[in-house]
């Protein structure tokens, strides 16, 4: 399996569902092709959001071997949203980032106090790299540039800690979320998520890993994502990319979530040739 494909499948299918009635998600959930959000229109199923937008920022990034620093951090944000204008951020941080040019600009006028999920969901990427300290260092980086509070920037830790642990095959994945706490000197990532998902990182990132130790197939995995309600695109994508690196879970995803995700300049196509130079580093 790859990584950005997958986890632009869990966002693109999770964007049909995102805070959607759970009438609609027990009647439509069954994988058998995107589905158009009843609310927002603006997204056309098999779209990917903000999550992977910005996953793939911080991706290319670090396969071009750049400086990993705010300022690098923020040029990339800021290139690849305007190089592909969609939906699905934030209203507030849509606007932003329609107005700044600039990484300069960006850090200059970003009140990066949020505790809400943004950074979490763009960390997949970080958990491939070597060791627990470069993962930790990493994240951090990029957290502060918008979600610079101790919750916000340890969600992110735990989310890219998810990928890590699963892409070296450091054990069971019902074990995920105890090693993700000793990682983090925390309590908080062994407890299981029960119930609708709202905006903070650890919701998303906690339903993310209980999905996770739950299941042994990314069909079953998405499945479960989505049903929690709530942030479903967001837990989806978290759960995808950490299980998409895991040999214990079998891909079974459904052909048609490949061949109808978006295949534009950015879309699949890109995403699986950045698969390839990821896995290589």
């Amino acid at each position: 399996m790859t990584m950005l494909v997958e986890l632009a499948i869990g966002d693109a299918y999770g964007a049909g569902f995102e805070y959607a009635p759970a009438s609609l998600i027990a009647e439509r959930n069954t994988l058998t092709g995107y589905v158009q959000h009843p609310r927002h229109l603006g997204i056309r199923p098999g779209a990917y959001t903000d999550d992977t937008q910005m996953t793939l920022a911080l991706a290319e990034l670090l396969v071009n071997g750049g400086p990993w620093t705010p300022s690098a951090i923020a040029d990339r944000f800021v290139e690849a949203f305007h190089r592909d204008p969609r939906e699905g951020y934030a209203r507030g941080f849509q606007a932003f980032l329609a107005q700044v040019r600039t990484g300069e600009e960006f850090l200059a006028r970003i009140r990066p106090d949020s505790d809400k999920s943004g950074a979490a969901m763009r960390s997949g990427p970080l958990g491939l790299l070597p060791t627990v300290p470069d993962v930790l260092h990493h994240t951090s980086v990029q957290a502060r540039l918008t979600h610079d509070t101790p919750s916000g920037v340890a969600a992110a830790q735990a989310a890219a800690l998810a990928v890590h642990y699963c892409h070296h095959e450091l054990g069971p994945l019902d074990g995920i979320g105890r090693w993700i706490d000793r990682q983090l000197d925390s309590a908080t990532w062994a407890r299981p998520w029960r119930g609708k998902v709202g905006p903070k990182g650890e919701m998303s990132v906690r339903a993310a890993l209980t999905a996770l130790s739950a299941n042994d197939t990314l069909s079953g995995l998405l499945r479960d994502c989505v049903a929690f309600t709530g942030d479903v695109d967001t837990v989806a994508t978290v759960a995808m990319a950490a299980a998409s690196r895991s040999p214990l879970v079998r891909a079974d995803l459904p052909e048609v979530l490949f061949t109808d995700l978006e295949n534009g300049p950015y879309g699949r196509d890109h995403l699986a040739r950045l698969d390839a130079r990821l896995l290589a580093g």
